[in-house]
Parts: C-alpha cells; sequence; structure tokens
C-alpha cells in the first residue's frame, strides 16, 4: 500500500471515530472522572472510568473539541476496556511516545486505530489534542 492510500486510510479511521465516537457519554457506575481542557485550542474532555480489581472494567467519555481530540478519546476508551490498569498506563505511555515521533513496537501492546494517530506527530500544534484523554486517565489513575 502507498504511502498515500495509508494515510488517507488513517485520516478515515479518524473521521470514523469523530463521526461515531465509541463511548461517548456519561458512566453513571464510574468511580472514577477526570476533566480536562486544552486551553491553547478550547478542547475539553471528562474521562469516567470504572476500575474494579485493577482492570478499566469500562470506560466513556465526554467532550467537545477537535475531530483529533475527540476521535483519540474514542480510540482510547474503546483500548483501555477490559485492560489491566497497568496495561493502559503503558498504552498511554506509548501513545506518548508516538506522538513524539519516536518509532514504537505497534506488536508490543496491540494499538488497534490508535495507530492512525500517528501522523499527528508531524504538526506539534496538535499533539496536545490527541493526547488529552489520554493524560487525563493517566492522571486519574495515578492520583487514585
Amino acid at each position: 500500500m502507498s504511502f498515500n492510500n495509508l494515510d488517507q486510510l488513517y485520516r478515515q479511521v479518524i473521521m470514523d471515530h469523530y463521526r461515531t465516537p465509541r463511548n461517548r457519554g456519561k458512566l453513571e457506575d464510574s468511580n472514577l472522572t477526570v476533566d480536562m481542557n486544552n486551553p491553547t485550542c478550547g478542547d475539553t474532555v471528562r474521562v469516567q472510568l470504572k476500575i474494579e480489581d485493577g482492570y478499566v472494567k469500562d470506560a466513556k467519555f465526554e467532550g467537545e473539541g477537535c475531530s483529533i481530540s475527540l476521535a483519540s478519546a474514542s480510540m482510547m476508551t474503546q483500548a483501555i476496556k477490559g485492560k489491566k490498569v497497568t496495561e493502559a498506563l503503558e498504552m498511554s505511555k506509548l501513545f506518548s511516545n508516538m506522538m513524539l515521533g519516536e518509532d514504537i513496537d505497534s506488536e508490543e501492546l496491540d494499538l488497534g486505530d490508535i495507530i492512525a494517530l500517528q501522523g499527528v506527530s508531524k504538526f506539534p500544534a496538535r499533539i496536545k489534542c490527541a493526547t488529552l484523554a489520554w493524560k487525563a486517565m493517566e492522571k486519574g489513575v495515578l492520583d487514585e
């Protein structure tokens, strides 16, 4: 697959998550809620998690912002559901490294659709958009 075709595929995946977000809404039985915003561009996110026995049993988000921010939140909640909290944090670390332009071993942890956000690393102003929900999840889990 050529670079242009791959880039187009990634854009389609991002727009799909933006237009049809997974896990958007309130999580009524959450035991962890974190609100974060990106004052630079106005993106806001509320991440709600239900954590039991060291696992992310459920995850949802609410918020407003650009396609990158909301698609990333959708992808993150989808990816961390059912994972150990330690795995979710490792995924977040890999994602942050990817946003910094570092080569990552996507086989190490299955990033699924998240790999579509890799191109954001070429646009430094958009990195905060992509990492907002991830930073909220990290803050909630680490402050718990």
